[in-house]
């Protein structure tokens, strides 16, 4: 697979997710400048997790204007699959490539721990290699994660099988459902707000992100 990772000033995950899909996946990858236009030649491309500019008005909001912003809706409409990661996953709702909003969490501070996730849905593409009852052992760092969305949006999510990871016991952030992820309709862009990149070497106490990503690419 051919994949591009965007860069804003503030990320921080860029080089995590660079890392693990050239490492463990065997992806070509490019960083590419969130300034710069780029070539429909991908397979993915991923918004990694940190912060981007304009966070201090609402998060994501100018991100979501960025040049290479533009060149995903070539990359989208060839079918070619989005990944947003934590800021990556509010960047996509507030350019509404994904329904809902990410709000500040419950407890109004920033949250960086491990959290547990169950699979949202039995029947969405990118995690049915992940078994029903399987617990996941993933890290969260964010201050704004708080999933939210009105209840017709919710109900398309649940009969549409788009959630793609719920909060299993604590909900860290006050997330309506317990949602921590969800994906387009035809499941081909997907946001996340834990960071399975950060839980794929034993080293970082969890290899569970590693399940995460082997059901998202359709590895044996």
């Amino acid at each position: 697979m051919k994949s591009a990772v965007i860069q804003f000033p503030g990320s921080n995950c860029d080089r995590d997710i660079f890392y693990i899909l050239e490492k463990y996946y065997s992806h070509k990858v490019d960083m590419i400048w969130h300034k710069e236009n780029f070539e429909n030649k991908y397979d993915l491309v991923v918004i990694p997790g940190g912060f981007s500019y304009g966070d201090y008005l609402r998060t994501g909001a100018m991100a979501r204007y960025a040049v290479a912003m533009n060149s995903l809706k070539p990359h989208i409409d060839k079918g070619g699959m989005v990944l947003g990661i934590c800021n990556g996953f509010q960047i996509l709702t507030e350019a509404k490539l994904l329904p809902g909003a990410l709000t500040r969490n419950k407890n109004l501070k920033h949250i960086c721990k491990n959290v547990n996730l169950i699979k949202g849905s039995n029947e969405n593409d990118l995690t049915k290699k992940i078994k029903e009852d399987k617990i996941l052992d993933v890290p969260i760092s964010h201050g704004e994660g708080c999933f939210y969305a009105d209840s017709e949006t919710l109900n398309e999510l649940n009969y549409e099988n788009r959630i793609l990871f719920k909060y299993f016991g604590e909900n860290p952030n006050g997330s309506v459902e317990n949602i921590a992820g969800i994906t387009s309709k035809n499941f081909k862009i997907a946001g996340l707000m834990p960071h399975p990149e950060r839980a794929v070497e034993e080293i970082s106490g969890s290899t569970d992100g590693k399940i995460i990503f082997d059901s998202f690419f359709n590895l044996n």
